[in-house]
């Protein structure tokens, strides 16, 4: 029988049986649900046969993403939104090209006074908010909803750091790419600052699912006074710990575990004896099996044992080394080292 002749005989067949069921049931029901299920039961064996053009990777994929929408658990993995792209940097040199051949004098071009610009230093500009009381020179006081102090206004706080602020953007881009992050996701860090990278999980994240644990009350005034509110983020509600200790923060030891918990540069600067405590800690908190733990810089806290001790003082802990990964910064000449880590396949612990 030719392919021709095959099809249709299914055809009719098909054609058949529709009519057959519509005198028992509503033309609606028939339109709308029998006949369809009949022609895709029809056509695809045939598509496996290559014997037809048909694909059902499309129906495959928005059945994914309404499983994702309804918390399914099915991962969609896409690239995080807003991660530039190659062509997106090439892009931005293409357009500040003919921006910079106007640029004369180095340097000092970007902090020389022309027309309707007059740089000053943060210093300079807290200077005249302490002695106006603010900028537009209210008679009663200050008029703003939120009472931020001048050194925050000047953002003295992006200073504290020893790598610019900007750093927090590639930090976020890196540990989001990483997990395949979603919005609906849970993630916390431990030594959040003043959200140099926080914000940009707070504004990727579904409110409310942004946790740090902090340990200087300058950083989080800073964070809640300034960065949440200039950025237009304080909908999203993060919860800001102040602390130390993940024991004594019990908002973070209950609830539905993180799928991300990451510590940039916090680690290194901590004894022994207190990182290992809080990895525990944490190995019990992490979604499984797809949580993850991130470290940056060093792991000194395990490379000063010997690898063997080291494996093993992370299983007693919950933990499996995963490995190690780096990224680049987009804006300035700077890499980062990841140290990767997940609950330990053999370890049943307790979320």
């Amino acid at each position: 029988m030719s392919m021709s002749q095959l099809m249709a005989l299914l055809g009719s067949w098909g054609d058949g049986v529709c009519n057959m069921l519509s005198s028992k049931y509503s033309k609606l029901l028939l339109a709308g649900l029998v006949c369809p299920l009949l022609l895709l039961l029809l056509l695809i064996p045939l598509s496996r046969m290559s014997m037809l053009p048909l694909s059902t990777s499309g129906w495959r994929r928005c059945a994914c993403e309404l499983c994702e929408s309804k918390g399914m658990g099915v991962e969609v993995h896409a690239e995080v939104r807003g991660v530039p792209s190659p062509s997106d940097v090439e892009w931005v040199h293409r357009q500040v090209q003919p921006l910079k051949r106007l640029v004369a004098g180095g340097g000092g071009a970007w902090v020389a006074p022309r027309k309707g610009i007059n740089p000053r230093t943060r210093q300079q500009q807290l200077v005249d908010l302490r002695r106006f009381h603010g900028i537009s020179h209210y008679e009663n006081g200050s008029r703003s909803g939120v009472e931020c102090p001048g050194e925050l206004l000047v953002e003295h706080h992006h200073s504290y750091y020893g790598e610019p602020w900007a750093g927090g953007r590639d930090v976020f881009e890196f540990l989001a790419t990483a997990m395949s992050l979603q919005p609906r996701h849970r993630v916390l860090e431990i030594g959040c600052g003043t959200l140099r990278v926080g914000l940009h999980f707070i504004r990727f994240l579904h409110a409310s699912n942004f946790f740090c644990l902090e340990r200087d009350a300058l950083s989080l005034a800073a964070a809640l006074l300034y960065e949440l509110p200039a950025n237009g983020l304080l909908n999203k509600r993060p919860l800001l710990l102040l602390g130390d200790d993940l024991q004594d923060a019990s908002e973070l030891l209950h609830g539905p575990p993180f799928d991300l918990v990451y510590a940039s540069a916090v680690f290194l600067h901590m004894p022994d004896a207190t990182v290992w405590k809080t990895v525990s800690v944490l190995a019990k908190r992490l979604a499984d099996p797809h949580g993850r733990l991130f470290v940056s810089h060093n792991i000194k806290f395990c490379t000063r044992l010997s690898w063997t001790e080291c494996e093993s003082r992370l299983r007693k802990s919950g933990l499996q080394y995963v490995g190690k990964q780096t990224h680049d910064s987009l804006l300035f000449n700077h890499f980062e080292v990841w140290y990767e880590f997940k609950r330990h396949m053999d370890t049943n612990l307790e979320a």
